[in-house]
């Protein structure tokens, strides 16, 4: 007798982190069959490409042991799924400190401080900036992600602009791709440059390691423009400007000129010291916990009212610090010239 296919699957339990537990046998009338195709008949709740990649995963055991979705079934195997505990959701609002620069009906300006993710992602499922927006001003919800129309690094400080309407939204995405926003940053880098300059290297993702992203030939358009703020012995602190706003563009940008910025943990390469430096400065170096990059400065055009807007952010703390002790051993090596 064939039972119906809603009653073939039994969940044994909810387990107290969050996975549930479920049994069923394999019909033997479902012999010569694959296992992919079994799945989906013991399993109607869940969609075709979930089961293949729990089964993947080692989540669906075939008599207690993993097996591939081709494999032919015989009948009467007993199959055990574990249904992983559901992710948080992305859009929960969460109440999360902000540092608010500006605010209207119309845009919300952030100060974003380094160690903050923008957008919830693998590994970052709460606790992101969009989560503390959706708090703050719900009707986010209905924007694209949340309104925010750029983003900035995890441990990248600094400025960015948030859309609180579909209008504004728009009105700033066009105003992105025509570069009417003004995005100026602080990056204190590896090496000495005698004057600025423009880098003009496309960009794509890395051919090798897709999370990194490399400067190629056959990428999207990247410019960036940097000019020189402050020359140290062996490093250099200097104010630049984005043209385009490619995913990590002044890291890879920097990187590809041999010159990466102080504690970039993806691009930076070895640590420089410049010779003769003193323990606690060499600690300094060592021991700055980010990327040394910070968004000093956004402008754009108030979508509503047309008026030229312009925001600054005070150097954050750390990079402050960082730029002192570079001075004080640049000074110090210049006084003790003969």
């Amino acid at each position: 007798m064939t039972q119906d296919k809603q009653t073939r699957e039994k969940q044994i339990e909810s387990r107290p982190d969050g996975t549930a537990r479920h049994e069923a046998a394999v019909p033997f009338e479902q012999a010569g069959l694959r296992l992919d195709q079994v799945l989906v008949e013991l399993f109607p709740g869940f969609s075709r490409s979930r089961l293949q990649t729990w089964l993947k995963d080692g989540a669906i055991l075939i008599d207690g042991a993993p097996r591939k979705p081709r494999d032919k079934m015989r009948g009467g195997e007993q199959v055990i799924l574990i249904e992983p505990a559901p992710e948080p959701d992305p859009m929960q609002a969460q109440p999360l400190p902000l540092n608010i620069v500006y605010e209207d009906d119309t845009l919300l300006v952030i100060d974003k401080p380094a160690g903050l993710v923008v957008h919830p992602a693998a590994g970052n499922h709460d606790g992101t900036l969009m989560n503390g927006l959706l708090h703050h001003a719900p009707e986010l919800a209905g924007i694209p992600r949340a309104g925010i129309v750029h983003r900035l690094d995890k441990e990248t400080s600094g400025l960015l602009v948030v859309a609180r309407t579909l209008s504004a939204h728009k009105d700033l995405v066009d105003q992105l791709q025509a570069r009417t926003v003004s995005r100026e940053y602080l990056a204190v880098v590896n090496g000495h440059l005698v004057a600025g300059g423009t880098i003009d290297e496309p960009m794509d993702r890395h051919p090798v390691d897709r999370k990194r992203m490399a400067v190629r030939h056959n990428g999207r358009e990247a410019i960036t423009h940097y000019r020189v703020e402050e020359r140290f012995r062996a490093h250099t602190a200097l104010r630049v400007k984005l043209e385009t706003g490619r995913t990590h563009q002044i890291r890879v940008h920097m990187a590809y000129l041999k010159h990466p910025l102080i504690g970039d943990p993806t691009y930076g390469g070895r640590l420089r010291i410049p010779p003769d430096s003193d323990a606690d400065f060499v600690e300094v170096l060592r021991r700055f916990p980010r990327q040394a990059l910070h968004a000093l400065a956004l402008g754009l055009i108030h979508p509503d009212t047309g008026e030229e807007c312009r925001w600054e952010s005070p150097i954050p703390d750390d990079i402050q610090a960082l730029m002192q002790a570079l001075r004080v051993d640049r000074d110090a090596h210049q006084e003790s010239r003969p």
